[in-house]
């Protein structure tokens, strides 16, 4: 599978899945939990508070990783591992873009001061699970 196929294939997979799981690191060891996102190309985007240990986690340590595409339907569905450094987006465009009437459970609107964004930049992604391929396929943007 060449690389613009591979690159494609995991765009496809963002496209069609928006939970994932999020890992940061707290005290050198990982800390998982759910979240949506949003891509620009494999740029990543998901919504939060301010006040959350994600966001401590990501001020000391930005290594990220997500998983992100498995289906639970069978061994085969596609999925992708993502390595990448977050960073805390707070312009007001992008919260104005994400923004979704669901996360009124946990803000205010996208005016909210406590509403942030965290933007993943991927370092290295791994194609799992893809048909007719032997094994992982790795891209790095």
């Amino acid at each position: 599978m060449n690389n613009q196929h591979i690159k494609d294939k995991i765009e496809q997979i963002m496209e069609q899945h928006k939970v994932g799981s999020l890992a940061t690191v707290q005290d050198g060891k990982p800390h998982s939990r759910y979240m949506t996102f949003h891509h620009e190309g494999l740029i990543m985007f998901t919504a939060t508070d301010k006040d959350t240990h994600k966001v401590e986690e990501i001020e000391r340590n930005p290594a990220v990783h997500i998983l992100m595409g498995y289906d639970g339907q069978g061994f085969e569905d596609p999925y992708i591992e993502v390595e990448g450094k977050a960073k805390i987006n707070d312009s007001q465009e992008m919260k104005d873009r994400l923004w979704n009437d669901y996360m009124e459970y946990w803000l205010d609107g996208p005016q909210d001061p406590s509403y942030t964004i965290l933007e993943i930049h991927p370092t290295n992604i791994r194609l799992l699970n893809v048909e007719g391929e032997d094994g992982p396929q790795t891209y790095q943007p």
